[in-house]
């Protein structure tokens, strides 16, 4: 198959098996997140152990580059603990994907929104565990 001259082959390999696909019974944590203008819409799980990120899973409807950047949100925050997971934001995401064209950046933001909307929900129903989040980022249309 040819190379995509707009997608990394990090972007392709998390598009074409992404990680971590499906979703969490009893989940501590539910975010979900959608961008009215493009239609994707991602659904994230988190199960928390130990203020860790034990398990975390996903469901998105949306293009190649959202399904990417959802499948590297659950690589880059599982095992990690709450307070590292906090500071994972859509650059963080977007490197570790060996960049996204300018057009599909808001994919990335919508991982980091799917994120911060799993972790308000897990302090909502666990206020003495709570820390403060970074500010959550509006979506920004490309």
């Amino acid at each position: 198959m040819d190379k995509n001259p707009l997608y990394s082959e990090k972007v392709m390999e998390h598009f074409r098996n992404p990680r971590n696909v499906g979703e969490i019974e009893n989940a501590d944590g539910v975010g979900m997140v959608g961008n009215p203008t493009c239609g994707d819409v991602m659904q994230l799980f988190i199960k928390i152990e130990n203020d860790k990120i034990a398990d975390v899973k996903f469901k998105t409807f949306g293009c190649g580059a959202a399904i990417a950047t959802s499948s590297m949100m659950t690589e880059l925050v599982k095992g990690k603990t709450i307070e590292e997971a906090v500071k994972i934001s859509n650059k963080t995401v977007a490197e570790a994907l060996d960049g996204l064209p300018p057009i599909k950046m808001h994919c990335s933001v919508l991982a980091e929104e799917a994120l911060q909307s799993a972790l308000e929900d897990y302090f909502t129903k666990n206020p003495d565990k709570r820390i403060d989040l970074p500010r959550l980022k509006k979506h920004k249309e490309p």
